[in-house]
């Protein structure tokens, strides 16, 4: 019997056919404020900074097992560097986006050395008790508004409302395209394979020699420097920064029902739930309370009923994968076994 040398898949049909869409979406995308209504520019910007969170919790929680409730602490350190950096340093607000994803990585160092002693649920809730303490820090510090909040307006003086529009909309596409990018590479590089051994049993992967410690780091650190970098745009297209409102559960909340919607664990899936969001969103926008109860409702059914989530389930049934991050073998055409 001839044995056929087996051939490693690194990409899928789905994968090649979605590269060109992408590549045309992108185009299209960095064309908009040419062509396109600043209201349909403003919502696709959201829509995009929204799936930058949702791919760094995903990576966090999804890839790498650590189930963090307090990811708001970082969209809120982003959002204060905007009102020291820019409001009382005078640096321009795009230039501070990046600089705050480096302030909110720093941070992440202590807080991490604090939240890794705890595993489990108490992992969940220290991470949001941690993020509870940035926030009545920031809410006592009279500098920087207090517990009141302060304006940003003055940051965006003398920038043309074209330009401010603009380079807002491109920082969104940029932070939404780059955090799925960048989990993509990620997990297909030696790191993103030791990532998803510790997610699966981190005595296992310490048995095969990875630093279990080491991987955790990385991924928390890189996830608390995305969130920091969105959480500065976000406050750039607001104009306000308030403790309530930059360090809210909800920014947390809204990573987790989407993530979970989408499916958790596959880069496709935040995507899907940030369109399932924002649709529900623009359906019960009038609806009060109703609003949130509706949204927790879903998530409930999906954990319950679905809990690979939509993308999980289309994926399973039809064997679709736009991100392959895993490699496959199989045997050439007319290749025997």
């Amino acid at each position: 019997m001839n044995a056929a040398t087996p051939v490693v898949e690194r990409s899928t049909r789905a994968s090649r056919i979605g590269a060109v869409i992408g590549l045309l979406f992108l185009a299209a995308a960095i064309s908009l404020p040419w062509w396109g209504e600043r209201s349909t520019q403003r919502l696709f910007g959201e829509f995009l900074y929204v799936v930058a969170l949702a791919q760094m919790w995903n990576l966090l929680a999804g890839y790498g097992g650590l189930l963090s409730v307090g990811q708001q602490a970082f969209v809120g350190i982003g959002g204060y560097c905007l009102v020291v950096l820019g409001l009382q340093a005078g640096l321009n607000p795009f230039v501070i986006v990046p600089v705050a994803g480096l302030v909110a990585g720093l941070l992440a160092v202590p807080t991490a050395a604090i939240v890794f002693r705890l595993r489990g649920a108490y992992f969940a809730v220290g991470t949001w008790v941690v993020a509870e303490v940035y926030r009545l820090l920031v809410a006592n510090v009279s500098a920087v508004g207090g517990g009141q909040g302060i304006s940003v307006t003055q940051t965006m003086r003398g920038i043309p409302t074209w330009w401010r529009e603009s380079l807002t909309f491109w920082i969104s596409l940029a932070l939404g395209v780059g955090a799925t990018l960048f989990v993509y590479f990620l997990l297909r590089s030696r790191l993103g394979l030791a990532l998803t051994a510790v997610r699966d049993s981190e005595p296992a992967s310490e048995s095969l020699g990875i630093n279990v410690a080491r991987v955790k780091w990385i991924v928390y650190i890189a996830s608390a420097a995305g969130c920091g970098m969105v959480g500065a745009l976000i406050y750039i297209t607001k104009l306000r920064v308030s403790p309530e409102a930059a360090f809210s559960i909800d920014w947390t909340a809204a990573m987790f029902f989407i993530v979970v919607i989408g499916g958790i664990g596959t880069l496709e899936g935040p995507i899907v739930g940030a369109v399932v969001y924002f649709v529900l969103r623009s359906l019960l926008a009038d609806y009060g309370a109703w609003y949130m109860i509706v949204l927790g409702s879903v998530a409930v059914v999906f954990m319950l009923w679905a809990p690979r989530g939509l993308w999980g389930a289309i994926a399973g049934r039809f064997d679709i994968r736009f991100f392959p991050v895993q490699r496959r073998l199989r045997l050439p055409e007319g290749g025997k076994p």
